[in-house]
């Protein structure tokens, strides 16, 4: 009935407090000294100067050395390691970026440069074992630079036109777009009933907003309604600016929806301390995956189940069978079926490195 089951798985620097001037030191020897340090800066800046993106078209690689201060500077805020580091500068010499700031800033640059990295890393590595430890190292990196503020707005006057501000006032919930941020004050859509009417709130009112980038990321503020008027013919109203937005919480990882079928094997703890062992059950339950993420996943099944079980899931992806192994966290029943939403407990790296793929959409289906 059951079957045992395999856990996937100083700098030093001389002290200069008793340093002395010399002054025998001869007039030659400081223009000696001069002439040496002005031929290596000459020589630094011939070599930047032959090494640049102008000198070498499609090399890559950074525009100056001030490039890789600012690219290492950068690396060390959002909480790289070495190696990542390593990875993430492979990545971005692989496109010839010269602005490592602006692709940081922004999804889209980064999913192309990285879709590239993993499509190369697949072709040149001379072995599977190479292949999935390098591809580990480039999905932790895009997972660490996914949840960073690098790029993010610091101020609501870097808000975009027609972006979209949430607020609730009176218990009820509005929604508006941002008509304009330049001035003085905020201008946006002056909020409204779902018959039209308009909804007047108080002058001096203070209002909790939020809103969401196009990377998904949420940010709120307090802000302050100053006055009511017209804006290109559109009801308008002015709140104050801020500078000072939160973040708000979100997922580690990028989830992505999903119709995917899986089998489920209920798992049960055999034994204590040192004996301890895993049992998987033979009997499968089935399953359809609604959404997935390296961290978790949302299943629907026919079959209740109870907060707390563990399970081995299975499903194929790419041609490969993808195992983890899971805990139920919350479950959610809807008519005949439930949804569970499970947190992973154990994947090993191939399996993670496919479910990676999948979620940032890297991999031909």
């Amino acid at each position: 009935m059951t079957s045992c089951f395999s856990l996937l798985f100083p700098l030093q620097t001389p002290s200069i407090t008793n340093f002395e001037i010399d002054s025998t030191v001869s007039p030659l020897s400081v223009i000696l000294f001069g002439s040496v340090f002005a031929v290596l800066i000459i020589t630094v800046a011939i070599i930047n100067k032959k090494s640049s993106p102008q000198a070498k078209a499609g090399s890559g690689g950074f525009s100056s050395l001030f490039s890789m201060f600012t690219f290492h500077r950068l690396t060390r805020s959002i909480g790289l390691s070495s190696e990542q580091t390593k990875m993430l500068d492979y990545v971005l010499k692989l496109d010839g970026v010269t602005e490592p700031e602006r692709s940081l800033g922004s999804p889209n640059l980064l999913d192309r440069h990285f879709r590239r990295a993993y499509r190369i890393i697949e072709q040149s590595s001379s072995t599977e074992e190479e292949a999935q430890r390098r591809l580990a190292v480039l999905f932790s990196t895009r997972n660490i630079l996914e949840n960073s503020t690098i790029g993010a707005i610091v101020t609501t006057r870097h808000l975009k036109d027609d972006a979209i501000l949430i607020f609730t006032f009176a218990k009820e919930k509005y929604e508006i777009s941002v008509l304009s941020t330049r001035g003085e004050n905020l201008v946006v859509e002056a909020p409204a009933t779902v018959l039209g009417s308009q909804v007047k709130i108080p002058i001096g009112i203070t209002l909790n907003i939020i809103f969401f980038t196009k990377a998904n990321k949420g940010f709120s503020f307090e802000t302050r309604v100053v006055g009511y008027g017209n804006f290109h013919g559109r009801h308008a109203m002015q709140i104050t600016h801020s500078s000072q937005l939160n973040l708000l919480s979100h997922r580690r990882f990028r989830r992505r929806s999903a119709v995917i079928a899986c089998f489920l094997f209920l798992v049960y703890v055999e034994g204590s301390g040192k004996k301890q062992r895993l049992i998987v059950d033979k009997r499968r339950i089935s399953g359809t995956i609604a959404d997935i993420s390296v961290g978790g996943c949302s299943i629907r099944t026919m079959v209740p189940i109870k907060v707390g079980a563990k399970f081995k899931i299975e499903f194929a992806q790419r041609n490969a069978n993808v195992a983890a192994l899971g805990q139920v966290l919350r479950t959610n029943k809807a008519g005949m079926s439930t949804t569970i939403h499970v947190r992973f407990l154990k994947v090993s790296p191939k399996s993670m490195n496919i479910i990676n793929a999948y979620v940032y959409e890297y991999a031909n289906e």
